[in-house]
């Protein structure tokens, strides 16, 4: 399976006045919605909304665009048919949807100058967490 991701719309606004401090707490959080599968000659078209909403209010961030997925028939078929049974549809290409979504939305959090929506980086243990950690048995 092959699939491309376009995008079609950017949308970024800052709420939070440029002059306060931001909150020391915020939540960010982080959807995506794939409207339908349209079908095409060659595979079919996944059209999509992502947004990244902060609470408190922060910004707004929207991506829209549209996958394209080629496939080989018998595996379009399929995910066809799991469409029209309202199943989510295949991890991979929501997979490729947020992997766009999110490099854009990334980028453009960091114009309008607030934080990006990715998880927050792990605190590394430190050295005597480690050392306990590490301790096992062998026979």
């Amino acid at each position: 399976m092959r699939i491309g991701v376009y995008i079609t719309h950017l949308s970024g606004e800052r709420l939070w006045d440029i002059d306060r401090e931001m909150p020391a707490e915020m939540q960010i959080a982080v959807n995506v919605n794939t409207l339908s599968f349209e079908e095409n000659p060659d595979g079919f078209r996944v059209p999509f909304v992502f947004t990244v909403n902060f609470t408190p209010a922060i910004a707004q961030i929207s991506v829209r665009g549209r996958a394209m997925v080629h496939a080989e028939k018998e595996e379009l078929v399929k995910m066809l048919q799991e469409n029209k049974e309202r199943k989510p549809p295949p991890p991979a290409i929501v997979r490729a949807i947020m992997n766009a979504a999110i490099a854009e939305s990334v980028l453009l959090s960091r114009t309008i100058g607030v934080p990006p929506p990715l998880p927050p980086i792990p605190t590394p243990p430190t050295q005597q967490t480690c050392n306990k950690s590490k301790s096992h048995h062998y026979t």
